[in-house]
């Protein structure tokens, strides 16, 4: 399946994060929000259950042969699986099983999220309690067993719901900051140096390989996303805040489009308290015509280009407001692609 046949149906997602705890009220909203082919369902995160939910607890019950359990400051790695990293695996266990039942007979693209290998670097601490960032070796090592992790759990999705293509979403909010040297040590009074970018690349490029051909995505909710490096790495698609967007990234962003790399823009405010109320669906993507018409870019090619979704995670937010803002970005999604001028 091409890139672009694997999106360009699809015209709207979730990032990730759902508030609440009940893995079968998510995953009824989830399928219930793009039926009838309006966009892409994916397997969400309750990081509201606590640690174990959270997007670096769930990623760290995917590592193999790596354990990690909670302290004061964070998830710290561990020399066996105790609790916290049993808990992480359980409470996947019980998202997955609510996916399965609601995804009976489905055929289409699923999306599965993980923490990608930087911001799980910068996040996980080791044995001294400073990050695994500041260990080159350590890295690769976590990089590793992440890789051998999201396999299994890809073939896992994909028994599970057998009529799915699956693609797989890594979540770096971190990676600007990994990059630019501003990850904060234990102390909080100095950072951990910058890794160098080939090495950030390569790291990306193994773990985006894992999904398959054309079945690999990065997200940042982050400013400064390098989109010319995350195309590099091999990311089909590029998830990110739209209203971060600044000027200086535009030319990288026609450079991505005209390479038929996909964007999932993040149109929705992730939390009631940041919408002011939704504006109507038209309105919510007039910035991403004027962009395109900037650019010169063929209108025509957006509904084949973009899949809208939230800024970010939905966990903020209250239920009532997640299920709307999915529901929002799919009508959005229709406005484009009836109206892309």
């Amino acid at each position: 399946m091409s890139e672009k046949s694997r999106f360009s149906e699809c015209a709207a997602t979730g990032v990730g994060s759902m508030p609440g705890g009940d893995a079968r009220e998510t995953a009824k909203t989830v399928t219930g929000s793009f039926a009838d082919g309006q966009g892409i369902p994916h397997l969400a995160e309750l990081p509201g259950r606590g640690p174990g939910a959270d997007m670096i607890g769930r990623t760290v019950g995917l590592l193999v042969e790596m354990y990690g359990h909670v302290e004061p400051s964070g998830w710290r790695i561990s020399d066996r699986p105790g609790r916290d990293t049993r808990r992480a695996r359980s409470w996947l266990g019980e998202d997955l099983d609510a996916l399965e039942e609601f995804t009976q007979g489905y055929e289409g693209v699923l999306k599965v999220q993980a923490v990608g290998p930087w911001t799980l670097a910068a996040a996980l601490e080791r044995r001294n309690g400073e990050a695994v960032l500041g260990d080159p070796g350590a890295c690769r090592d976590l990089a590793g067993s992440l890789a051998e992790g999201l396999k299994a759990h890809l073939a896992e999705v994909r028994r599970r719901i057998p009529g799915a293509d699956v693609v797989l979403q890594l979540d770096e909010p971190s990676l600007t900051a990994v990059l630019g040297g501003g990850v904060r040590t234990a102390s909080g009074y100095r950072t951990y140096r910058s890794v160098d970018r080939q090495v950030v690349e390569s790291a990306l490029r193994d773990l985006l390989a894992v999904a398959g051909d054309g079945a690999g995505l990065v997200h940042s909710c982050a400013p400064g996303v390098p989109f010319a490096l995350l195309r590099r790495a091999g990311a089909a698609a590029v998830s990110f805040d739209f209203s971060l967007l600044t000027e200086r990234e535009e030319e990288a962003i026609g450079e991505a489009v005209e390479s038929g790399t996909q964007l999932l823009l993040g149109i929705v405010p992730g939390t009631d308290a940041a919408s002011a109320g939704l504006p109507d669906p038209g309105g919510s993507v007039k910035g991403v015509r004027t962009l395109w018409s900037r650019l010169g870019l063929n209108p025509g090619t957006l509904a084949e280009s973009v899949v809208l979704t939230p800024s970010c995670g939905l966990a903020g937010a209250s239920p009532a407001y997640a299920r709307a803002a999915l529901a929002h970005c799919a009508r959005a999604a229709r406005s484009l692609a009836d109206n892309p001028e």
